[in-house]
């Protein structure tokens, strides 16, 4: 059967939305399982769902906990599970409060670029002068912890990067890179100056969309039939939108059109799914935006589906209606 790639990129609460929809319409179009790729890459939002999946969460069960829908009994008994872990905790902020004067959080880290700027990424540099945030990922992790003993058997690569070095880590892409599930995902999703830094192994680590919102470059060269990107921080077409978020989706889609050209100059397709100018109004300017979850979702799904009834995507479709699902939805 094909092999089939899929990376999930960064984007906070509205970008789980957006992974939540996108995927939710592959399903519906192809019939084509998430849980079945090859290799799921996760960042921030994206490791959450991509973890999710490997621990049994279907794509329509993912969109039917994003929009308040029934779910099935796989799902509910996913959902209780994950919920029996997290009930304690409070729900994660919108906004978080620095409580303290604000210091850079990893000072020699700055001073590592300012002496060698050609070694350094703005995004980690960025990380690394901004002051460490207040919210504990805790928030993130508990409901993660009951879903997993072990790291999954199927390839789940989380990206994290080191503050104190600026260098991208991808958790689970060997065994000396692979702690508990949860502890990588609550890395990969430590927002600089939002979330505080995970501790693992004696090394702090932030939000693996510092290095890239994608990461897509890691599955090029592995030798799969396709790669599905869901880039939730980035943006469609090349029409400009007079509005605050543009220049960082702007550099986000420059970078992921990077990533994706090296992964086809590997040999591989990749069908991308980035926010159209419509879908962007619709996600806002607040990635952590709750009350954006279900009509995200709803509306994603819907532009994915228009997006798959392109001529552009038949070919992509066709190699994923042949990756037959191995169980049910």
């Amino acid at each position: 059967m094909p092999g089939i790639g899929l990376v999930l990129g960064a984007g906070g609460v509205v970008g789980h939305a957006f992974h939540a929809g996108v995927l939710a319409a592959l399903t519906e179009a192809t019939g084509w399982d998430p849980r079945e790729a090859d290799v799921i890459v996760g960042t921030s939002a994206g490791s959450v769902v991509g973890a999710l999946l490997r621990a049994g969460a279907s794509a329509p069960d993912l969109a039917a906990r994003a929009t308040g829908s029934p779910l099935s009994s796989d799902g509910q008994r996913l959902v209780a599970r994950a919920v029996a872990g997290s009930a304690h905790l409070p729900p994660i902020p919108e906004r978080a409060e620095w409580r303290r004067i604000p210091s850079m959080s990893a000072p020699g880290a700055v001073a590592r670029a300012a002496l060698q700027p050609w070694n350094a990424r703005p995004g980690a540099v960025a990380a690394a002068f901004l002051p460490e945030g207040s919210v504990t990922t805790e928030l993130v992790a508990a409901g993660l912890r009951p879903l997993f003993g072990d790291w999954p058997d199927a390839p789940l690569w989380i990206n994290a990067v080191a503050l104190d070095s600026g260098r991208r880590v991808t958790f689970g892409r060997d065994a000396t890179t692979a702690p508990d599930v949860a502890d990588a995902v609550a890395a990969s999703c430590a927002i600089p100056s939002f979330f505080s830094p995970v501790m693992i192994d004696g090394e702090r680590y932030v939000d693996g969309g510092v290095h890239s919102p994608t990461n897509a470059d890691l599955v090029a060269g592995l030798g799969l039939d396709l790669v599905i990107v869901s880039s939730p921080m980035s943006i469609a077409g090349r029409g400009l939108r007079m509005t605050a978020d543009q220049p960082a989706r702007r550099l986000a889609r420059f970078a992921l059109g990077r990533e994706v050209a090296k992964v086809r100059r590997a040999g591989t397709p990749v069908l991308t799914f980035q926010p159209t100018a419509d879908d962007a109004t619709m996600m806002g300017l607040n990635a952590m935006d709750e009350s954006k979850r279900a009509p995200v979702t709803r509306h994603i799904r819907e532009s994915a589906r228009r997006r798959l009834a392109s001529a552009g995507a038949h070919d992509r479709m066709e190699i994923l209606r042949s990756s037959t699902p191995s169980r049910p939805a």
